[in-house]
């Protein structure tokens, strides 16, 4: 017993617990270094293929415990490309001391947002000049650090960039264009109506631009507004802005004036741009401009009433003489009387109908056979004859009249689809123009569905042509009324595409079928090799929608030749045909049946 204690004493002692937990704690540590480094690295070289920019990083903190800066834990080749480095040159490194070309306070605000959220993304520029990109940025927390990948997007957002910048430009004079206006016409009321000094608003209206369309013909019309456009921007004063609204009307915006008078300068300057007549290929056009001017606080103190002033205004010097300017006048609303008559009649051939409808054709772009045909309601007065739309469609807007007038058209639409069936004639699908203004005080779906009932006829004998504008007024009940005729079988046209405010998600979100191009972007064909490029763009945006693509206003062959190369699906214009009653829209499709 002794010689066994005395072994036991010999023995050395273990080590007390407390000891052994520094070393076991390090290589716990150790190991779960050894861990996530392999992790970093498996995952770094599993996304050495991509094309997407992958990095690993952690906060630093200060005595506080708040984000201080960032430091590149890991990343792959690709991710120190777009940063324009090498991997040695980020790991290891606070994103604060990277340099200028590092858009050090966006990547700061959206990776505290990711530690903050569990996620975030947004897009940054990277590098400086002709190097710069536009990259998207993804983060996701994953415990104590930051996985972050990096997309260059930089010719995704030209290309929507581009896209984006039709809806505010027009493209034949390349100025702001009317959606542009009922974008910052009201921020410039505001800023008016707030004490930043006077607005003034001129509403030019060109005198005999008409008569140069009908000598010279369209071309020489689009020449002479593109001149017109440059005349305008001469004339105002630096910071002025000029916009088309359509047609030969212009708007021009005057902000910050100190009086009156100082509009009346400008307005005298536009006058006097077109007193000597204008210069193009086809010869001298004799034009003139006559001007409203409107003015903010004082005239009005709204965008309607300001824009409306103003056009009475204009108004009032087409009636006197025309070539000059006047200043908006409570008594101007005298003149407004023969206007109102042209309502009173409207409202009486309403209540009479006396419309009748003519048919424009859509023909393929490949067969020429026609494949639907475009309702067009012509007014048949009493005493003027045929009425065209354009004379009294606007009116009908203003006033709201065109609900009733839509409810004419819809049912004779249908009545003649009828009509072609029972005479055992093939119809083929009509298109009809919705507006806005019908979507938010009529109950669309009812009013088609019971026409359909009425007349016995398929929906899908029916389209709807519908403008951009009038999608984003209440995009949730057009949405709804929309899908809803979608699902009956109603084919549903974007009218007019580039000409309003366009939403990639709106035409997504309503399963469109076709797509129908402004005339405006078709007359550029053959003269403008940018106008191609971006006719080919929206072609391909369309397509990769799933929607057909139609040409309008077609008056060139040389047109139809490049509509085709860019697989364009279908044409529309005076080219292929111009608007004809029921029986002359039937032998043009026979015509072209048999040819």
């Amino acid at each position: 017993m002794q010689v066994m204690n005395r072994l036991r004493c010999s023995l050395p002692r273990p080590a007390p617990l407390a000891a052994l937990r520094p070393y076991l704690l390090g290589t716990r540590v150790a190991m779960q270094h050894r861990r996530l480094t392999a992790a970093h690295e498996a995952y770094r070289k599993a996304t050495e293929a991509s094309t997407e920019g992958f990095f690993i990083t952690q906060p630093l903190f200060d005595g506080a415990g708040r984000i201080v800066d960032y430091i590149t834990v890991d990343c792959n080749e690709q991710g120190a490309a777009l940063s324009h480095r090498t991997r040695e040159e980020l790991i290891g490194k606070r994103l604060t001391g990277l340099g200028n070309d590092v858009p050090v306070a966006p990547a700061m605000a959206l990776l505290a947002r990711a530690m903050a959220h569990g996620s975030a993304t947004g897009d940054i520029e990277i590098g400086l000049g002709a190097d710069l990109r536009h990259v998207e940025l993804k983060a996701r927390r994953s415990g104590d650090v930051l996985s972050v990948t990096l997309r260059d997007v930089t010719m995704e957002r030209a290309h929507l960039s581009r896209l984006e910048r039709t809806n505010y430009e027009d493209p034949l004079t390349g100025l702001p264009n009317r959606a542009w206006v009922s974008r910052c016409l009201p921020e410039a009321v505001a800023r008016a109506n707030g004490h930043d000094g006077l607005l003034a608003v001129l509403f030019v209206d060109l005198d005999g631009f008409k008569a140069v369309n009908d000598s010279f013909g369209h071309a020489a019309g689009d020449e002479l507004l593109q001149i017109v456009a440059r005349r305008l921007k001469v004339a105002v004063r630096p910071g002025d802005r000029v916009a088309r609204l359509g047609g030969d009307e212009f708007i021009v915006m005057l902000e910050h004036l100190h009086d009156r008078a100082e509009a009346g300068q400008v307005a005298a300057r536009v006058v006097t741009a077109f007193g000597k007549g204008v210069g193009i290929a086809a010869g001298t056009a004799s034009i003139g401009a006559s001007v409203g001017i409107s003015i903010c606080p004082g005239d009005a103190h709204d965008t309607d009433t300001l824009l409306r002033h103003a056009d009475i205004a204009m108004y009032d010097v087409k009636t006197g003489g025309k070539n000059g300017y006047r200043f908006f006048d409570p008594a101007f609303y005298g003149a407004l009387q023969a206007r109102q008559q042209l309502e009173k009649e409207l409202q009486a051939a309403i209540s009479e109908n006396q419309f009748v409808l003519h048919y424009q054709v859509r023909v393929s772009t490949i067969t020429r056979q026609v494949v639907s045909l475009e309702a067009l309601v012509r007014w048949n007065h009493p005493t003027a004859g045929l009425v065209r739309p354009d004379e009294f469609i606007p009116l009908a807007e203003e006033t709201g009249q065109i609900v009733a007038l839509g409810e004419l058209v819809v049912d004779s639409v249908c009545a003649q689809i009828a009509a072609w069936t029972r005479a055992g004639l093939a119809p083929v699908p009509v298109s009809i123009n919705v507006s806005s203004r019908q979507f938010n005080e009529r109950d669309m779906h009812a009013l088609f569905l019971q026409a359909l009932d009425r007349h016995a006829i398929p929906a899908h004998f029916v389209e709807i042509e519908l403008t951009e504008s009038a999608m984003l007024h209440d995009p949730q009940r057009t949405s709804a009324h929309l899908n809803a005729m979608h699902a009956l079988g109603i084919r549903l046209l974007v009218d007019d595409f580039g000409t309003g405010y366009s939403s990639l998600w709106m035409l997504q979100q309503l399963d469109f079928d076709i797509l129908k191009v402004d005339k405006s972007f078709t007359r550029l064909l053959g003269a403008d090799r940018q106008g191609e490029i971006l006719f080919a763009a929206i072609i391909t945006m369309a397509h990769a929608l799933g929607m057909k693509v139609v040409a309008e206003g077609v008056e060139r062959p040389e047109q139809v030749d490049i509509l085709a190369r860019l697989r364009c699906d279908e044409l529309q214009g005076y080219l292929i045909a111009r608007p004809l009653d029921a029986d002359g829209v039937q032998a043009e499709i026979r015509k072209r049946a048999i040819a």
